[in-house]
């Protein structure tokens, strides 16, 4: 006969658990390193041990509240967790509710673990669907329809975790009929429309029930007020958001959290407010990688890329660790300011902390590479991804393309349609900017004649100004002006400017003198329209009309442009703006750009005049 286990042993082991309990809420919040085993987990496995020993091993009140605490970890051990259910003799309904809600990342587990709780004769209780229904399974309605089989089709939390996933999986007319069924409709039902309107680009909709809400005076919570923020900065309602920020946050209606925050940084960067977003920031009283990243992505988005890095380097400085989305936002940056050593600096950080080269990141890598004329360096990143979808592609080949090396471009392309990856509407802007800037005329017509027919992607006019502008600098004009005429769609200012571009180049004064007035008359507010128009004139020695042009731009007050360039140098990036001494260095550089002149003049068979620079 077996030893009868020591009667102290349960309520010592309940004692453990307990101080567990306390020890889960105590690191929960405290960071861990990526590739640390959890501590928890760790004392997870010597209570279980204990049970074992002690002869507990058996015992359901205990294995259910090890897998309890096995769903409360930040990483959920699904292994381990499906041994200790193993053990359990007749699981009830909240063990396997447990294991439902620990494998809501796999909807084919948690629905495989709903049968077998019903194969076991187990009866499903209200909190069963929702939890089924938040692993993102692909059977909703069918889950929906167990959930009426037991009468829980009416409960409130049942039903707003319908209204969400069947928003979020792109229902969103069965999402609004289930929240216009509802016979009670709180701020969560609210809040879930929504969010679904404007995961489905139609943040106007979600503003508008926003408004309905507050109507109906249905109090307004911090995930409301961020989801409407979300529609205003999509929809650029600046002065939606404002009224959002003082109705609801400065009034104290709504706790202004981190969350908040940062949704209002958000809100107010897509509205191209830049700087009402860094007076939220800097008045928030507490800041995470989420709001900084917020700031960093509205800089890059308003093309303030100098200030971006700035920001990244204050946030450094206060020892924020950044995330993956504050990388893509500074690799950005780097890329658009040609700032090499401050993205060699961020390659060597992602390679050094071991992050991951996802899509978006590695796509960054590449592109900021690129950009830098770092071609190999880019290839290096390319071929280190683990899984490279279409993004690093188009990345990679538009890098190419804006490098020169047509062939290898068209090349690369070709071995993506070998790979299986299926080319976008931007993959076939940089093939084609290639074939453009190669004179792959041939080779240019032919893949865009197949972009339609056989890879399913309808050319914009984007593709047709690429198209337009193969032609026009192989100096095929009648061509490209009768496949203007040819588009299905308005041809925009760039379609116009490349074929102008070709009637220069070319020296075709009457055609380019057509496109270049309906240029003038499509973008009125645009100088270089007017420069180039007059810089033709000039050329074939019509300064009449060369001088009507330049007083009519003066007349409208249209400006022309400074031009200005970036360069950096031992890690700092200087700026210069034409005909403009600010910097330090301009005037060392204007002296060796005199003396380089002075040496074309007297070795070149011709002098290089200022006013025959066109302006593209």
């Amino acid at each position: 006969m077996s030893k009868c286990p020591n009667p102290s042993i349960p309520e010592n082991l309940n004692l453990a658990i307990r101080f567990l309990s306390q020890q889960f809420r105590h690191h929960r919040n405290n960071f861990r390193g990526k590739n640390s085993p959890p501590p928890e987990l760790f004392k997870l496995r010597q209570i279980h041990s204990l049970l074992v020993v002690s002869g507990f091993s058996g015992h359901s009140p205990f294995l259910t509240r090890l897998l309890l605490h096995c769903v409360s970890l930040p990483s959920f051990p699904s292994a381990y967790a499906s041994t200790i259910f193993s053990q359990i003799h007749r699981p009830n309904v909240f063990t396997y509710n447990a294991l439902i809600r620990g494998f809501s990342f796999d909807s084919e587990k948690a629905v495989f673990f709903y049968v077998k709780m019903r194969q076991d004769g187990v009866f499903p209780n209200m909190h069963t669907f929702p939890l089924l229904l938040k692993s993102k399974t692909q059977i909703p309605f069918q889950i929906f329809a167990q959930s009426i089989k037991f009468g829980f089709g009416s409960d409130q939390f049942l039903l707003n975790s319908l209204l969400s996933v069947w928003a979020n999986c792109g229902l969103i007319e069965y999402a609004r009929q289930v929240f216009d069924e509802m016979t009670h409709r709180d701020v969560v039902a609210y809040t879930a429309l929504m969010d679904g309107y404007v995961r489905n680009a139609r943040a106007s909709q979600a503003l508008d029930l926003f408004l309905e809400m507050k109507v109906n005076g249905v109090g307004a919570d911090g995930g409301a007020v961020v989801t409407a923020l979300c529609a205003a900065g999509t929809l650029g309602c600046v002065w939606v958001g404002k009224w959002i920020h003082g109705f609801f946050i400065e009034t104290g209606r709504v706790v202004r959290d981190v969350y908040v925050g940062s949704a209002l940084i958000d809100m107010y960067s897509k509205c191209n407010c830049n700087e009402d977003a860094l007076k939220v920031f800097r008045n928030m009283p507490y800041r995470n990688v989420v709001s900084w990243s917020a700031l960093l992505s509205g800089y890059v988005q308003c093309n303030r890329f100098k200030e971006a890095l700035l920001l990244f380097q204050e946030m450094l400085v206060e020892k924020i660790e950044p995330s993956e989305a504050t990388l893509v936002s500074v690799l950005t940056s780097c890329a658009h300011l040609g700032s090499l050593d401050q993205g060699m600096w961020v390659d060597k950080y992602i390679h050094t902390h071991k992050i991951e080269l996802n899509s978006p990141l590695g796509t960054a890598l590449i592109d900021m590479y690129a950009k830098c004329g770092c071609i190999k360096e880019a290839f290096r990143v390319f071929e280190s991804m683990n899984f490279v979808d279409v993004y690093p592609w188009t990345a990679l080949i538009f890098g190419l393309a804006i490098n020169g090396h047509a062939i290898t471009c068209l090349n690369l392309f070709y071995r993506m349609l070998r790979s299986g990856v299926k080319p976008n509407g931007v993959t076939f802007i940089a093939v084609l900017s290639a074939c453009s800037h190669g004179g792959l005329v041939n080779e240019g017509k032919e893949i865009f004649k197949l972009m339609g027919s056989v890879y399913g992607v309808i050319p914009t006019v984007d593709h047709y100004g690429c198209m337009v502008d193969i032609l026009g600098r192989a100096g095929r004009l009648r061509e490209a002006a009768e496949l203007i005429g040819e588009m299905p769609m308005e041809a925009s200012g760039g379609v116009w400017g490349a074929l102008f571009g070709g009637c220069v180049n070319y020296g075709d004064f009457e055609m380019g003198e057509v496109v270049g007035k309906r240029l003038i008359e499509m973008e009125p507010r645009r100088s270089g329209r007017y420069v180039v128009l007059a810089n033709l004139y000039s050329r074939f020695g019509d300064w009449g009309k060369a001088a009507n042009v330049r007083k009519k731009m003066s007349g409208v007050g249209v400006e022309k442009v400074k031009g200005c360039s970036w360069i950096e140098s031992n890690g700092v990036i200087r700026e210069f703006v034409a005909f403009e001494k600010s910097d330090v260095a301009s005037e060392s550089v204007y002296g060796i750009l005199d003396s380089l002149t002075a040496q074309m003049q007297q070795k070149l068979p011709f002098v290089v005049e200022e006013d025959n620079f066109l302006e593209v």
